[in-house]
């Protein structure tokens, strides 16, 4: 029997680990792929608080390096769902089984893909899926922004306060973002809109050199000189095997707010997964300590009641 079960090894279920075993709780990590999340493939972070320069495979390794050596066990496997038996939370997985008395859940997103030739194998080499991460990489240089809904938008003015100029590229002929986030990129002198235009080819062998764009009203295809390219067409959710027991928003998120309590007592949701404004690394290791001691409290509370 666990006290708190963590699904997703990410930055959120890691950090809550540490929480929960610091206040002598016994928990496990459950994690399907490999741990550390998104954040192992940036070269760099240099926007968290009292680390000046840091990798993302680095920064993930040591705090997972912390959460087993304060005594938090880890298991690789798919979880599959979430069932309750008489007050207890079983995780479940193809494999086996894990009684909870909590459950976080921890899993993350994934970004959209553009779906180009050699786009995994230039990740962190000029394709980026965010812009506040790795912006400042780019300063001085030529970038471009693929999407047309309010994050292509922000990554857009965001970006073009570092960058020599920011093309914005996207398939409508009007953005689906707010017109209040359009009109001041309208006026920026380095912001070009590159509409009714789809990526088609990934230019650089080594690094991102340029794009080859498809022009949707002539059928031409031209090409574009770029160092950088930030995707913004989305981000998808891992939440759907926990659909039946807690709520989810339109877009699949978990419904929970700063205090990651869900619709389900006993089950906290950390991280990207649940609905919020921000998706950074500090915010995710702020929901995975808020989480871990929410959690501690509903134990505290049912063995008073019991």
């Amino acid at each position: 029997m666990y006290d708190i079960g963590i699904i997703g090894g990410g930055t959120a279920g890691m950090t809550a680990a540490v929480y929960g075993q610091r206040a002598g709780k016994r928990t496990v990590i459950i994690e399907a792929m490999n741990y550390g999340g998104q954040i192992t493939v940036s070269p760099k972070v240099e926007n968290y608080p009292g680390i000046a320069s840091v990798s993302g495979a680095e920064f993930s390794m040591n705090l997972l390096d912390q959460a087993m050596k304060l005594g938090a066990e880890t298991e690789l496997e798919q979880v599959t769902g979430i069932r309750e038996e008489d007050g207890i939370k079983v995780i479940e997985t193809e494999g086996k089984e894990y009684p909870c008395r909590t459950v976080i859940i921890a899993t993350g997103v994934t970004h959209r893909h553009l779906g180009l030739d050699r786009e995994e194998a230039l990740l962190g080499a000029g394709v980026s899926y965010c812009a506040t991460c790795d912006g400042a990489f780019f300063k001085g240089k030529d970038v471009a922004v693929i999407g047309g809904g309010n994050t292509a938008l922000q990554d857009a003015e965001f970006l073009s306060n570092y960058c020599n100029k920011v093309y914005l590229v996207h398939r409508r002929d009007e953005f689906r973002g707010e017109a209040g986030l359009v009109e001041p990129l309208k006026r920026k002198e380095n912001v070009e809109f590159v509409l009714s235009a789809t990526v088609k080819e990934l230019v650089g062998e080594t690094v991102v050199e340029g794009l080859i764009l498809n022009n949707k009203k002539t059928g031409e295809d031209f090409q574009i000189s770029v160092s950088g390219v930030f995707a913004a067409i989305g981000q998808v959710p891992e939440n759907q095997a926990f659909a039946g027991l807690v709520r989810l928003d339109d877009s699949g998120f978990i419904a929970a707010s700063e205090d990651c309590v869900t619709s389900c007592p006993g089950i906290f949701a950390a991280g990207d997964c649940r609905t919020k404004e921000v998706r950074q690394l500090t915010t995710a290791a702020a929901d995975g300590a808020v989480a871990a001691l929410a959690a501690c409290k509903y134990i505290s509370r049912q063995e008073i009641a019991e």
